[in-house]
């Protein structure tokens, strides 16, 4: 790859004065502007344009300056000054001001307005920030756009890039915390809880039916609870969220989710993440040992039949019961539902995305990447305004999950599983008790079997 010659992107004053006569005068004011680069050059362009655009719209509204005119509505009323939004920067500008004729009152001037918005700063800021910069070194990331304007520039400060960062994640968590769930077709639920140095925000994943991901909702606690994972799960329920027909869950295999579930859901058939369980038994084993375990734990949750998976796990649990038992125990705890794709008849692909949690651990790490820089988490507000912004940052870049395609026999499937289920219940509930017939027979007399 060729050098860039850095002296190639700026106009000095040799190369400046090297140019036409005629270029020089065209130049006039914005020479100085010319000589620290093409880019301020055109900002200084550009801001004289702006102005040129006022004064235009002003003749529009009041009419040309010095014709009297009976029936204008708006009069003059000279100026003041005023800050327009350029490249991540406020930068001060002469904004005409117009009045009404009657005196009721100043009349807004559409153009000033448009570029006065402050949006596309805010804007500017979240993108940094979730970049990774700094509020400390945002005023070194933005584009040299000339001394003059660099020494008028607002809105880079510290607290002032701060100040909009709070703003705009705000304006995130709230519009993330309202979305309606009604028309959204979930296939499969995922939940999760995402630490930062002391709390815990709970995060909601969904997979709709046509394999789209989308970050559902959050909730903030200090630890990893019943209490908030059902607050959450009731939070989505509230906003339209329909379970009726079934939903898968997945889970990492936390007591709180699932029990939450339990709660709030009901019967909905559950997934547990089958890495979470297999680094939870491979926690128990010698370093020996771990490698054969891994490989039978693995070949037996990619079996499709479920009857043979459920054998060959319980084998194991078997085995190890004597040699290892803390092994075995974690292994038979939840052992059923790292097979429940396998019941409902998954396809192989969707079983490589649903059988474990990491769709959802892809967007919290995104949450713990945009996050890095903060050193303190000062209250639930902070943790929940950055958790969200990050959830959103990593819906941007959501691709539909493997095996899509698939999905609408899933919720096919985990609707008759949850009838059935349902049916089973219910008929457990209404059958009548069995009747007792109590009869008196003579009792044989007990002999004791001799000792050995």
């Amino acid at each position: 790859m060729k050098n860039v010659d850095e002296a190639a992107d700026a106009v000095g004053e040799s190369k400046f004065d090297a140019l036409p006569e005629r270029v020089q005068e065209a130049l006039g004011e914005l020479a100085g502007a010319a000589k620290e680069g093409l880019l301020a050059l055109s900002v200084g362009v550009g801001l004289g344009v702006l102005s040129e655009l006022m004064a235009e719209e002003v003749d529009d509204v009041v009419g040309p300056k010095g014709r009297h005119d009976v029936d204008r509505a708006a009069v003059r009323h000279g100026s003041e000054a005023g800050q327009v939004t350029l490249g991540g920067r406020r930068v001060a500008v002469q904004r005409p001001r117009v009045r009404a004729a009657d005196g009721s009152g100043e009349v807004k001037m559409a153009t000033y307005a448009h570029f006065a918005d402050r949006d596309p700063l805010t804007a500017v800021v979240l993108e940094q920030m979730l970049a990774g910069v700094s509020t400390r070194r945002f005023s070194r990331t933005r584009e040299p756009v000339g001394e003059d304007v660099v020494d008028a520039e607002r809105s880079t400060s510290k607290s002032a890039v701060s100040r909009e960062f709070v703003g705009r994640t705000g304006e995130h968590l709230g519009a993330l915390m309202a979305r309606s769930l009604v028309d959204v077709r979930l296939a499969a639920l995922m939940l999760d809880g995402l630490e930062l140095k002391g709390r815990c925000c709970v995060v909601a994943l969904g997979v709709t039916t046509e394999g789209v991901k989308a970050p559902l909702g959050l909730w903030d606690g200090s630890t990893e609870n019943t209490t908030i994972c059902r607050e959450l799960l009731a939070d989505l329920v509230h906003r339209g969220l329909d379970c009726e027909q079934g939903v898968l869950v997945v889970l990492d295999g936390a007591k709180a989710l699932r029990a939450a579930v339990n709660a709030v859901l009901g019967q909905v058939p559950v997934q547990r993440c089958v890495r979470h369980k297999e680094r939870n038994v491979l926690d128990h084993l010698p370093e020996r040992d771990r490698p054969a375990v891994k490989r039978r734990l693995r070949a037996a949750w990619k079996l499709s039949d479920h009857a043979v998976a459920l054998d060959r796990l319980g084998a194991l649990s078997g085995e190890l019961a004597h040699s290892h038992p803390g092994a075995a125990a974690s292994l038979r705890e939840g052992l059923e539902e790292t097979v429940t794709l396998q019941r409902l008849g998954v396809h192989e692909q969707l079983w490589r995305t649903l059988s474990s949690t990491n769709p959802i651990e892809s967007m919290i790490a995104i949450c713990r990447a945009t996050s890095r820089n903060v050193k303190r988490w000062q209250n639930g507000d902070m943790c929940l305004r950055w958790t969200a912004a990050g959830m959103l940052e990593a819906e941007r870049q959501f691709r539909k999950i493997i095996g899509y395609q698939h999905l609408a026999a899933l919720a096919l499937a985990v609707e008759k599983d949850l009838a059935a289920t349902r049916a089973q219940t219910t008929s457990n509930t209404i059958s009548p008790a069995p009747t007792t017939t109590i009869t008196h027979t003579t009792e044989p007399a007990a002999t004791l079997a001799p000792a050995h």
